[in-house]
């Protein structure tokens, strides 16, 4: 087995052997301990390229399973990131990890929901506009979608444990996902690589041809022993690509661990089919990135408030539909407008360390689940345009806000996002609730 790290980020490109910089042989091990009320979180980084603090915030989660969350300050999730820095993230790694890999033979690339499928989905745009073809995007999912074959595994730590990968609905999508010689899996953190060991093995038995696995995360905090124990797992050739690695420990704090559950969250849903109310194609997999034109955002330029305001745009991203907003706020920003970008997840966290703020809402797939959106004020932006792929629906919650609510609260912009299945040609909707 061998494994490779790739510290390097945009230009600075990593040893694809031994992820040796420049900048290693001279720096030094980092270690860093953070409070939190559900205990002490030990990191201890590599030298690399990026610095911890440029890259992670910390926070504690409202789970009895894992007390901590690395709040990512380049996800463009828990927190506000420019679109710039969103697509540096994607270059540096899509340039790693092509980096002494041919990319010849059909591959497959996965983003793991929900947290990851706009890094998912940004890498494979950077890759492709690197010139790999030959490939296929798709991500994982919570969501139900009757009438086709899926591959099931779980996400022990997660809020919610249960994920799907579904397989393609194009029959030539579904050729190259049983046919991949290589499987690339992308998520924003790793702590342990269970749920990939998980993964691999699932998609393994369905596609017994497949030759090597390429494991990309912004950071990597996996022990050696769980690296080895993966690769061991996997049975073939494993790299590791990302930003920065190291380790990680958590010593909890000695109490009832119930006390960092919330028992009033509903995680299951209705488990109804949801295939009419999703509209982002990285489901049912993608053989080439979205486009749409750029004549599609005057639309909401009509929106902008009148008279100067250096206030940036604050683009929001929903769940597991994270690119629509990145793609927005891209081409927003290339107009010369300032935006941030961020998206809501369903993830309870305690407001503490980069969690500053919380607003709690019940979600836009008629599954009245609890979701959040966190650190946003909206005093602090010019403007809040909200990217969902749902019809706005009011949710059956009485005594709570639903997302139509949501967006009336912030005096947002609701963009709905469209895409035609069979050549992903995108279109944006503009309205004001």
């Amino acid at each position: 087995m061998t494994s490779a790290f790739a510290h390097a980020p945009d230009s600075v490109q990593a040893n694809a052997a031994t992820g040796a910089t420049p900048a290693d042989a001279a720096g030094a091990v980092r270690h860093r301990l953070v409070e939190l009320r559900t205990g002490q979180l030990h990191i201890t980084a590599e030298p690399g390229r990026v610095p911890l603090h440029r890259l992670l915030g910390f926070a504690s989660r409202i789970n009895s399973k894992r007390g901590f969350l690395l709040v990512s300050k380049v996800l463009g999730k828990h927190y506000p990131v420019s679109p710039r820095t969103m697509a540096w993230s994607y270059r540096a790694l899509a340039r790693s990890l092509l980096a002494g890999n041919d990319f010849s033979a059909p591959s497959l690339w996965i983003g793991m929901a929900e947290t990851a499928t706009g890094l998912g989905y940004g890498v494979f745009e950077a890759a492709y506009a690197l010139g790999v073809r030959d490939a296929l995007f798709m991500q994982t999912t919570r969501y139900h979608l009757a009438g086709g074959d899926r591959l099931e595994f779980t996400e022990d730590h997660s809020h919610a444990t249960d994920f799907f990968l579904y397989y393609p609905g194009h029959e030539k999508d579904r050729t190259k996902f049983l046919g991949a010689r290589q499987l690339v899996l992308i998520d924003d953190e790793i702590s342990t690589g269970a749920t990939f060991a998980r993964l691999i093995t699932a998609y393994h038995a369905v596609n017994p041809r497949l030759e090597k696995v390429i494991i990309v995360s912004l950071v990597n905090f996996a022990s050696p022993e769980h690296r080895h124990r993966l690769e061991a797992s996997a049975g073939i050739p494993v790299q590791w690509v990302n930003l920065l690695a190291g380790q990680l420990r958590f010593e909890p704090v000695d109490a009832n661990p119930e006390q960092f559950r919330d028992q009033t969250i509903n995680v299951a849903g209705n488990g109804l089919c949801k295939r009419d109310l999703l509209a982002w194609p990285g489901r049912l997999g993608m053989d080439r990135p979205v486009r749409f034109s750029d004549l599609n955002i005057a639309g909401l330029l009509a929106f902008l408030p009148d008279g100067a305001d250096s206030r940036p745009i604050l683009v929001l991203g929903t769940g597991e539909c994270n690119p629509p907003a990145y793609l927005l706020g891209r081409a927003l920003e290339r107009l010369g407008y300032r935006v941030t970008v961020q998206a809501t997840t369903r993830s309870p966290i305690f407001p503490e360390g980069a969690i500053k703020s919380r607003l709690r809402f019940t979600d836009n797939y008629q599954d009245d689940i609890d979701n959040f959106l966190y650190n946003v004020n909206p005093g602090d932006f010019r403007l809040i345009v909200f990217c969902h792929e749902t019809p706005l629906v009011p949710g059956n919650t009485p005594d709570g806000l639903d997302f139509v609510g949501l967006i009336k609260q912030l005096n947002a912009v609701s963009v709905q996002f469209s895409c035609q299945d069979n050549n992903h040609n995108a279109e944006f909707h503009f309205y004001r609730p």
